[in-house]
């Protein structure tokens, strides 16, 4: 799987008739892309939380799962009165890298136990 760049995300996210909205403006690449190609290789993942139409927490993971045309669970949750509504033309979709080497190590043997499958075989997948 190629890497996703963010042109590729805005133009796809125009086509598609989206089900939530997010609730935050910028979101990282490398983390969306990691997920895609975890999700292409049939890797599951936990639930994305929503309220109402409003992603809570899930947002890669939900961007992940319309680029790789995957399901993804989905469970109610609360927002804050401070939660912002963003359409997604208005999220920025950044190259920076937000998580450390540890994060990931740590998010891909979580993928692995919740998959049970080798932790190598998440690591050559994100490769």
């Amino acid at each position: 799987m190629e890497t996703i760049t963010s042109k590729q995300i805005v133009e796809l996210l125009k086509k598609k008739d989206l089900l939530f909205y997010s609730s935050h403006d910028k979101l990282s690449l490398p983390i969306i892309n990691r997920i895609s190609k975890k999700m292409a290789h049939g890797i599951k993942f936990d639930a994305i939380k929503v309220c109402d139409n409003l992603i809570i927490d899930g947002h890669h993971r939900y961007i992940s799962s319309v680029l790789t045309d995957k399901k993804i669970e989905i469970i109610k949750s609360a927002k804050s009165s401070a939660t912002k509504i963003y359409n997604w033309n208005q999220v920025d979709f950044v190259a920076e890298e937000w998580d450390t080497k540890a994060k990931i190590f740590r998010l891909n043997a979580h993928d692995a136990l919740y998959n049970d499958i080798p932790i190598e075989k998440i690591e050559n997948i994100i490769k």
